[in-house]
């Protein structure tokens, strides 16, 4: 019987950072489970919630990405997303804002709503096609580079015995000089 590890060729693992309240664990839940919850609260151990999107989650983008940047692998995909694109009556950042901002620090960009699905399955295969596609080809580098590296390029040659009808010592390719 083959473990659950067995099950698949990749693992990525995907991390999902933000402020409190911006919708993290339902949009995880709504993507793995096809559930949305409510009465979900913080997952932190706060008890915080809060029902409208502030644009001061949004600022606290820069900080996360620095962080992100300071402390995580160079080939690290980033998707800026724009949650709860449902409540369009409490929206605080315009799309195109967040868009500019998005592409002048070289991340994807996509709003979502995990209350009602909109984008949500779009966001994680987005990101994760993005992230098998870095894994493929440093793969494929890695082997170019392992091909190419000195000692894997062995030529055999193969120099058939001599026999005892030749003249003298001589190797079979230089009997006519």
């Amino acid at each position: 019987m083959g473990t659950r590890d067995d099950e698949y060729d990749y693992l990525f693992k995907v991390v999902l950072i933000g402020d409190s309240g911006v919708g993290k664990s339902n949009l995880l839940s709504r993507f793995t489970r096809n559930e949305f919850n409510l009465e979900s609260k913080s997952t932190i151990g706060v008890e915080f919630a809060t029902r409208s999107i502030q644009h001061l989650t949004y600022e606290n983008v820069e900080r996360w990405l620095k962080e992100l940047r300071d402390h995580a692998d160079n080939n690290i995909v980033i998707m800026l997303v724009g949650n709860k694109s449902d409540l369009r009556h409490l929206r605080a950042v315009p799309t195109d804002e967040a868009r500019a901002f998005a592409e002048k620090n070289t991340l994807s960009f996509i709003e979502t709503s995990a209350l009602d699905s909109t984008n949500v399955e779009e966001a994680f295969k987005n990101i994760l096609t993005e992230i098998y596609r870095i894994v493929s080809q440093k793969q494929i580098a890695d082997r170019s580079a392992h091909d190419e590296s000195p000692g894997n390029n062995v030529v055999d040659i193969s120099v058939p015995p001599t026999t005892d009808g030749q003249k003298g010592n001589k190797l079979q390719c230089c009997q006519n000089l």
